[in-house]
């Protein structure tokens, strides 16, 4: 679990058995972020630690470590716990959300074009399509890991942002 080209490590001191602590993400693969994506990656990371519930089936009880990555055109979690000799890996295809990941990221740049205009009117049409995106995208990362992580649908969309993070090319 351990990378030279790995950023964004945040860890909380404490935490539930059913609790991600600490969520590393492996940059490497990404070439650029604007500050908006950036501050969504900032956001989704903050949100995370504060507040969700991540069960891995068939690993002793945490609080967890989670690396997550792109590799191979794949997701990975690799999760760690103290309880863990080693870390556990759970991987998913990324193709069932590459139309998801683009059509996302096309509102996104929607949004934040309309975000400059100041309408409020445009503002809330597009955030309500960016978040109708968002929770499609989340769906299906809980419809993927069943029976592998439960999780709640919050944990569910702020791992989708940091997936989408992570899938920028």
């Amino acid at each position: 679990m351990h990378d030279p080209s790995v950023s964004a490590v945040i860890s909380m001191d404490a935490a539930p058995c059913h609790k991600i602590t600490s969520i590393r993400l492996d940059d490497a693969s990404i070439i650029r972020r604007s500050a908006e994506v950036e501050q969504e990656r900032a956001t989704a990371l903050s949100d995370l630690l504060h507040e969700n519930y991540f069960s891995p089936s068939g690993l002793p009880d945490g609080p967890y470590d989670v690396f997550l990555s792109v590799r191979d055109n794949r997701l990975r979690f690799e999760i760690g716990s103290a309880q863990l000799d080693s870390s556990a890996e759970i991987i998913l295809p990324l193709a069932p959300f590459r139309s998801i990941i683009k059509d996302y990221f096309l509102v996104c740049e929607t949004y934040f074009d309309v975000v400059k205009t100041g309408d409020p009117y445009r503002i809330e049409a597009v955030d309500m399509g960016r978040r109708g995106i968002h929770n499609e995208g989340s769906e299906l990362l809980k419809s993927l890991l069943e029976g592998k992580i439960t999780m709640d649908f919050d944990t569910a969309r702020r791992l989708f942002t940091l997936i989408c993070v992570l899938h920028i090319k």
